[in-house]
């Protein structure tokens, strides 16, 4: 036996029989992710998904970058390695789906993300979603979302029926401020949907910031994944094979503990009830006496001439910095009556400084500062989405913190156990 797993035993004292999956039947998966596109981080959990798909229905894999390149190719070429896989796969599991299935149910759907009003127009990507979710069946649909929300909230605009058959677990944090606009649209119209909002409890998986670790996630490579098949060699392609994979944590959710008990504990967190959402509305720029919380949506509206154009038209920008030397841009829109509105949501404490410009005089060039503080989702204003009870998000105690990651604590301490059940299924591919 491995001796890095006797260890990994010893340390996890079997808890881990604790939290195996209740559910009888396979869970109904559905992917919506942004492979492809500017964090590379989603191949290294696609790998995890199609190394673990024995334990999964998987109804469909979706392309939906609100942000960068991501298409539904790079999950077919990541599906022509699993079939590579495939043979040294099924020698210790029989029910891992056919490659030709999978390529079936990998669609396209939105890219870029959706204007002011939340959604577009419908997609494959999104009408796929509306397909496996009006599937009759006695499980809810769940749909993993690694990117952008806008083929979800398109499907939910066309078929709004199908929101009580289907459980959303989200990677929110950065992907917050892509889909800022159909967060907002979902949260306004949808508040009683079933819904795991992830904005930072995720970090977890990837921390290493006071767990003691079987393995470092930098050393977990070189360890158990090297010389692993195709999949393995494809992995060290992405950060250069140290594990990321901060959509993982949507899959062991529903691969050990109990997915119908959010509050329980489980390889993919566990989570707390809130009943709003931050949201946050200023009527031209705020200054460092105005704080939030981070992934609160700030609404920032603005006054500027009569325009004749249609509702989905940018016409000004929101630009905040990002990183030493460069800045990121949120399209802004005229909402009608002289008014101008755009949405942002930070993804960590911070001041933020930021600057609006335009062709329009009466908008260029106006700036401003808000201070954003790291305890979601912080305290109530009148201008909250209210949510129904089943809307869960990242606990909050001090104790549940992985060093400043809200809810950090839930994950990490069990990234031991999901990484060295993981190890087992690499040791397959190099058999």
């Amino acid at each position: 036996m491995n001796h890095e797993f006797i260890i990994f035993l010893l340390i996890s004292g079997l808890s881990f029989l604790h939290f195996q999956t209740k559910q009888t039947e396979k869970p109904r998966i559905l992917i919506s992710t942004d492979i492809g596109g500017t964090d590379p981080d989603d191949n290294q959990s696609m790998a995890h998904l199609l190394m673990y798909s024995d334990k999964l229905h998987i109804e469909g894999l979706i392309s939906s970058p609100s942000y960068g390149n991501g298409s539904k190719a790079e999950i077919l070429r990541m599906i022509d390695l699993y079939e590579k896989d495939l043979p040294k796969l099924k020698k210790n599991r029989e029910d891992f789906p056919a490659p030709d299935y999978l390529r079936s149910i990998t669609k396209q759907g939105q890219s870029g993300n959706a204007p002011y009003q939340g959604y577009r127009q419908s997609t494959e990507g999104s009408d796929w979603i509306i397909a496996c979710a009006k599937k009759e069946s006695t499980q809810p649909l769940w749909v993993l979302v690694w990117g952008g929300l806008e083929d979800l909230a398109q499907a939910l605009h066309d078929a709004p029926e199908i929101q009580d058959k289907i459980r959303i677990y989200w990677i929110g944090g950065p992907n917050k401020k892509w889909s800022a606009n159909s967060y907002a649209y979902i949260a306004e119209h949808f508040p009683n949907l079933w819904f795991i909002e992830v904005n930072s409890s995720y970090y977890g998986f990837f921390s290493e910031n006071d767990a003691i670790d079987v393995v470092k996630n930098s050393d977990y490579y070189a360890r158990y994944i090297d010389g692993a098949g195709y999949l393995g060699k494809d992995f060290k392609n992405y950060y250069k094979g140290e594990i990321k994979m901060g959509d993982t944590p949507s899959l062991l959710y529903l691969l050990n503990g109990d997915p119908n008990d959010p509050l329980a504990e489980s390889w993919g967190g566990s989570f707390e009830n809130i009943t709003y959402s931050p949201r946050m509305i200023f009527e031209g720029p705020s200054t460092l006496e105005d704080t939030l919380a981070f992934a609160t949506t700030i609404e920032f509206h603005l006054e500027g001439p009569d325009l004749d154009i249609s509702a989905d038209s940018s016409c000004f920008l929101l630009e905040v910095p990002y990183g030493a030397n460069s800045v990121q841009k949120w399209p802004g829109y005229y909402l009608g009556n002289y008014q101008y509105a755009v949405r942002y949501v930070p993804k960590q404490a911070e001041i933020l400084s930021y600057k609006f410009t335009s062709s329009l005089p009466a908008i260029n060039d106006q700036q401003g500062q808000i201070v954003v503080d790291n305890l979601w989702p912080g305290r109530k204003n009148i201008t909250d989405y209210p949510l129904g009870n089943q809307w869960y998000s990242d606990k909050s105690g001090a104790t549940y913190y992985d060093g400043k990651i809200q809810g950090g604590k839930t994950i990490s301490k069990w990234k031991n156990e999901a990484l060295m059940d993981w190890a087992e299924r690499w040791n397959w591919l190099k058999e």
